[in-house]
Formats: structure tokens, C-alpha cells, sequence
């Protein structure tokens, strides 16, 4: 089987643009265009940016037993997510190590669907379902627009009513320029954006009116690797790039806590009985590295994978950098010994050009009390 075996009905418009069509998760995923990111990255921060993130993998639950299955494998309270709204959660193994997260969509009293990315969501729900009354179905005809920037609810206002009424984490069923489609108030950015869930036959109608309708309030398109400069700045992991399936330690095997990554607070507070529980608190206190920003001197960003030091010894890796041409600053998403990963404790990032100064800082950088994404009107 080639690496790629999905197909997004964009692919050809990708191509039109400049991408070659790289492979993650097993769809070709526009990872360059032809032209410079930060064009993009400017969009989605001042006005609006679209882009095909439809190799997330999404997954239909049904059935008697779909809360059940999904209180199983996932680490949040599913009574507590309404038909409408949604949830992020993570999934974990029996050591109680991190495997996949995902969006949980409450669609119905015994109807779901879980979106999740690269890592082994669709197994874990498959191994919790063994033996219950519910039918698990992989969904690749459905595609995922995503709106993101803060103008993209001033577009969509003017096709979707209520759009603007629409919370942080709900979805709406709902037409849009006549086609079936979902829309849901979530996105990878850290901005007010939305994700438009839609059948491949209609993806590329709507694709070409936004981006034609929208080119004069700035809309642009954008390369799915462009969620690389605005993650670092809105501390938005991605698996395995973050992890040590990349980055492992010596003599142990891939797998990192919630406790390390950062993502303890997706357990839904006194939750008990979901794959993993049991090791998940138990190593609470336990961290072996810590999941913080650094901030670097300088325009230079850090290379992936560059070496983080202090005071000559290697306490660390930058997992994920970019220097911002909007706040003129160079910053990464890195994994730090605990100790170090305090604010402003000095540090060096060892780039293959040369060495570079830097100073741990909290995440995110960007929109900490996450005003913008959750904005109201």
C-alpha cells in the first residue's frame, strides 16, 4: 500500500497552488504552496485564512453503547457534553501514556463523532467498543474546511444565521451556500475560527466561493504547515511531533504523561475507570521533562530538533519554532527538564548555524486567557 491511501477533493486546487501533496496520516496534505507562510500566518491573525485539514480522521460512534465506549477510551465526562457541543479529550494507554487526542462531538443522545489526528485514536475506540451494543464507522468522504482568523465570522454572518450566537466548542447543523454541512466553533490557531464539515462533493464549491467571495476582506488560502508558526505562539501540540515517538529517551519506550505534556486538565475532574486511569494519577509528581516555551534572542528561529542547554549541560529539545514578523519576536515549543522549565531561566538553543541565547517562558505567548478564540457576537 502507498503511504498515501486517502484523498482529499481538493487535491487538485492544492496542486494549482504549489503543493506536492505530502503525506500525513495517509492523505496528501498540502504542506507547501508558492508563496511565502508568512502571508499566511499574517491572514489568520489580522483577517482570515482557509485551509483543508481533512486528513483528521474522523470516526462515527452510534448506538446504545456510544457514551459508554467513548467514557471508556477518552479522558472526559461524556454526560456532561450536550448534543451540540463539544469537548477536547485525549486517550491514553494502560501505562497511562499519552496515544491520540480528539475533538468528542456530541451529535445526538446515542450519536457521536470523534475527530482525532495521526496517532491511535481510531483503535483505542475500537478496542473499547469490543463486546457493546454500538457501530464504529471511519468517515473519509467527509471533509474538513477550516475558517480561521478573526473576520471569519463577519464571512460566514452574512450565509449562516445564528453563526455569530455559536459558543467556543459547539457545533451547529446547518446549510451552507445549499449544501448539508456542520459547522463547528473549534479550529488549530488560537483564534475565533470554525471548522466546516462537509461531503467531498461539495468541498470544492465551497472552497472556491469562500476564497472568491472572501478574497476582498483578505480570506486567503492556506498550507496546513502554516498551523506550525501559530501553534508555537498558542502552545497547540502535535502528536508525535512533540512526543518522544520523535524525541525518545534512552532506554524507554515512546510515550509521554498528561502531567509532562501539559494536558492533565483534559481529565474531567474525579473521572476514574477510562483506559489508563489508575497509571495516569499515579504518576502525577512523576514528570520526567516538562512541556514549556523559549524565547530566543535575536530573529533567528531554533531549528526542529535543536539541542536546548544550560550552563553546558543539555537539558532539553525544541520540538517546534518560528519567529513572528507580527510581534518581532523568535520563540519555540520545547521539552525541558523540570527544573528548567521556569520562567526566564537562561538557557541555549544549539542551532546547526550557531549557538543562541535564550529564556524559558510559559505557554502560550499569544492570547493566554484565550479572549479571542472565545469571544462572543
Amino acid at each position: 500500500m502507498t503511504a498515501s491511501w486517502r484523498f482529499s477533493t481538493l487535491a487538485d486546487r492544492h496542486r494549482a497552488l504549489g503543493s506536492k501533496l505530502e503525506d500525513w496520516s495517509g492523505m496528501g496534505t498540502a504542506w507547501t504552496y508558492d508563496k511565502d507562510a508568512d502571508e499566511e500566518y499574517i491572514a489568520i491573525r489580522t483577517k482570515a485564512g482557509l485551509m483543508d485539514v481533512s486528513g483528521l480522521k474522523k470516526v462515527h460512534i452510534t448506538g446504545p453503547h456510544a457514551s459508554h465506549l467513548i467514557d471508556l477510551a477518552t479522558t472526559r465526562d461524556v454526560e456532561k457534553i450536550y448534543p451540540g457541543k463539544s469537548a477536547y479529550a485525549c486517550m491514553l494507554n494502560e501505562a497511562g501514556k499519552f496515544t491520540d487526542d480528539c475533538i468528542l462531538y456530541r451529535t445526538g443522545p446515542n450519536s457521536w463523532m470523534v475527530v482525532h489526528g495521526s496517532g491511535t485514536g481510531h483503535e483505542e475506540l475500537q478496542r473499547a467498543s469490543v463486546g457493546r451494543d454500538v457501530s464504529l464507522r471511519f468517515d473519509d468522504n467527509l471533509h474538513d474546511l477550516s475558517l480561521q482568523g478573526p473576520t471569519a465570522v463577519d464571512y460566514l454572518s452574512k450565509h449562516v444565521p445564528g453563526i455569530r450566537d455559536l459558543p467556543y466548542f459547539h457545533h451547529m447543523q446547518t446549510q451552507l451556500f445549499g449544501f448539508p454541512v456542520m459547522i463547528s466553533r473549534t479550529g488549530y490557531t488560537g483564534e475565533r475560527g470554525y471548522e466546516i464539515f462537509c461531503r467531498g462533493q461539495d468541498a470544492g464549491t465551497i472552497w472556491d466561493r469562500i476564497l472568491d467571495e472572501g478574497k476582498s476582506a483578505g480570506i486567503i488560502p492556506c498550507r496546513f504547515t502554516t498551523l506550525d508558526m501559530l501553534r508555537v505562539e498558542s502552545y497547540l501540540l502535535f502528536y508525535p511531533y512533540d512526543n518522544s515517538q520523535k524525541y525518545p529517551f534512552d532506554n524507554e519506550g515512546p510515550g509521554d504523561t498528561l502531567w509532562e505534556l501539559g494536558l492533565d486538565f483534559t481529565v474531567s475532574p474525579g473521572k476514574t475507570g477510562f483506559r489508563g486511569a489508575e497509571e495516569h494519577y499515579r504518576l502525577k509528581g512523576k514528570e520526567r521533562f516538562k512541556i514549556f516555551g523559549v524565547l530566543l534572542d535575536g530573529k533567528e528561529p531554533a531549528d526542529e530538533g535543536a539541542p536546548v542547554y544550560r550552563d553546558g549541560k543539555k537539558v532539553g529539545v525544541v520540538t517546534c519554532a518560528m519567529y513572528s514578523p507580527l510581534v518581532k519576536k523568535s520563540m519555540g515549543i520545547a521539552r525541558l527538564d523540570v527544573d528548567c522549565a521556569v520562567k526566564d531561566t537562561k538557557l541555549e538553543i544549539r542551532n546547526k548555524s550557531g549557538a543562541i541565547k535564550a529564556t524559558a517562558q510559559p505557554l502560550p505567548f499569544d492570547d493566554p486567557k484565550k479572549t479571542k478564540r472565545t469571544a462572543k457576537g
